[in-house]
């Protein structure tokens, strides 16, 4: 008995002319897809191109030139090689800026961290208005620098300043304490005031590294009777690891060019006690108005961060490969408790 349905092979209709193949038309899927990312990544490379690329090569193409104001009017900018670089490390007053650069930099990184660390396992406990509180400790890092620096300008005044004023009342300091009028107390005055202003961002970060520690680790621990000396020592501390060294570069990088702060509070002053890298390179651009000095000032500190960012970078690969060895045990088995770099 003959079928009526078709052979399989005649069941196969064979692609009109115009009908491109799957594989050509996943080729060209991809291709719009490659297109359609760089569509959406464009606008910020673009971005950063204009107003962080061509600053820096603009600002080393100065460090090699002797820019003054009259370039400006003639537009001759002759090249003088490392000769702006050779005049500010002979400076008399770089040593000196240097240390005062090295001293800020450590006290507020430190000051930051473990202000922000101590906060951070505080508000890690449940308690009322515990919300409200963090979110209310925010506000020194979202203020403007410029008025956060003159609001501490106006307490530490040694005259009226309400600082003066509180150590008086409670005979602590008769005479009051020269916060800004001393060369050894001005730049404690500017170490505790970029304290104040870094400890919520310092905050924020770790208590986001302290909520991902699993909390079954801390009750197995108590269960073990270990106390909270013993539990911050083999968990907290090797779990936050990676997040404090995090959050120590990133204090190094944004710490070792602040400028608003002190120029507010101090100005660079007494007898140049709070001149940093950032304020020299200040002074040298816009207000002895040499470019050229001020530039190669500037290339310094650009070359320091991404010398800590680099020291960072191989520290946390080291890490992660010394974590990776220690994770399985000789017998292959996992290990039971993790361990953070």
């Amino acid at each position: 008995m003959r079928s009526s349905s078709p052979p399989a092979a005649e069941a196969v209709q064979a692609p009109e002319a115009g009908d491109p193949s799957p594989v050509r038309r996943g080729r060209r899927w991809q291709h719009w897809e490659r297109w359609t990312q760089w569509l959406f990544v464009a606008p910020a490379a673009a971005y950063l191109l204009l107003f962080f690329g061509y600053p820096v090569v603009q600002n080393l193409v100065m460090s090699f030139q002797r820019y003054t104001v009259t370039t400006f009017y003639t537009g001759d900018a002759p090249f003088v090689g490392l000769e702006n670089y050779a005049a500010v490390l002979s400076s008399s007053t770089f040593p000196r800026t240097l240390l005062t650069t090295a001293v800020f930099t450590a006290g507020s990184v430190l000051g930051q961290f473990a202000v922000g660390l101590a906060l951070a396992l505080f508000f890690r406990r449940r308690f009322p208005l515990g919300g409200v509180l963090r979110s209310l400790l925010l506000l020194p890092w979202l203020l403007p620098l410029v008025a956060s620096g003159t609001t501490w300008k106006w307490m530490l005044d040694p005259d009226t300043g309400v600082v003066n004023a509180v150590l008086r009342g409670l005979h602590l300091s008769p005479s009051g304490v020269p916060w800004l009028t001393g060369t050894s107390q001005a730049l404690l005055s500017v170490v505790l005031v970029n304290t104040w202003v870094g400890v919520p961002f310092n905050t924020a970060i770790l208590y986001g590294g302290l909520r991902d520690i699993p909390p079954h680790l801390y009750e197995a621990a108590e269960l073990d009777g270990a106390g909270p000396l013993a539990s911050f020592r083999h968990i907290t501390w090797p779990l936050l690891r990676p997040v404090a060294r995090v959050v120590l570069v990133l204090g190094v990088v944004y710490t070792v060019k602040v400028l608003d702060i002190i120029l507010v509070v101090t100005g660079g002053g007494p007898a140049g006690a709070t001149e940093t890298i950032a304020t020299q390179s200040y002074e040298l651009s816009f207000r002895q108005f040499d470019f050229g000095r001020g530039a190669a000032l500037g290339n310094l500190l650009i070359v320091l961060s991404l010398l800590f960012a680099v020291l960072h970078l191989r520290a946390d690969r080291r890490a992660r490969a010394d974590r990776h060895a220690r994770a399985v045990r000789p017998s292959g088995r996992a290990a039971r408790w993790p361990t953070g770099e």
